[in-house]
């Protein structure tokens, strides 16, 4: 039931994040149809008050724990990568070697994007979710979709992660 909800939690994350921010690109972003972007006074409220109900600070920590853990993985250290999991993932994978070997078969994205962005993260269903935007060699765009957990010791760890289509091309 509780992976369920956090399933649910990530599916409704998306889709405010990816409708908010269609059109919030730094890079030039083009839209891959004729959809007209998607945002509307409720939907931007709506994100607004879920990307408010953790201060700046906690943002700020949260992309520095997913920075790390990217450098670590792209440098090879399983150890240090598995590191900043959350115990969930640390169970579920049992070892760095493990972790590892699955990050560079299931989410190969995150090593070889060309770009990365992040995105405005939002707190949905007690669920916090931080999106960085990809851009992948072939100028495709991917969001990825960390789930972060807030464990005991106040750090923040990596408790889960998708990879995301987006409507939108990199020019």
């Amino acid at each position: 039931m509780i992976m369920m909800r956090a399933a649910f939690a990530m599916a409704v994350a998306l889709a405010v994040l990816v409708a908010v921010h269609a059109a919030d690109a730094r890079e030039p972003m083009q839209p891959a149809n004729d959809v007209a972007d998607a945002r509307s006074p409720a939907d931007r409220e709506a994100f607004d008050e879920a990307h408010a109900r953790l201060p700046a600070s906690e943002w700020t920590a949260i992309r520095q724990v997913i920075d790390e853990q990217l450098a670590a993985l792209r440098r090879g250290d399983a150890a240090g990568a598995f590191s900043f999991a959350a115990p969930g993932i640390r169970e579920r994978f049992g070892d760095a070697p493990t972790f590892l070997a699955m990050v560079r078969e299931s989410y190969a994205a995150l090593l070889d994007a060309r770009y990365t962005e992040y995105l405005d993260g939002a707190v949905v269903d007690d669920t916090t979710i931080q999106p960085l935007r990809l851009v992948m060699n072939d100028d495709t765009v991917l969001v990825a979709l960390y789930q972060m957990r807030k464990g005991d010791d106040g750090r923040w760890r990596v408790a889960g992660c998708v990879i995301a289509p987006s409507t939108l091309r990199s020019a």
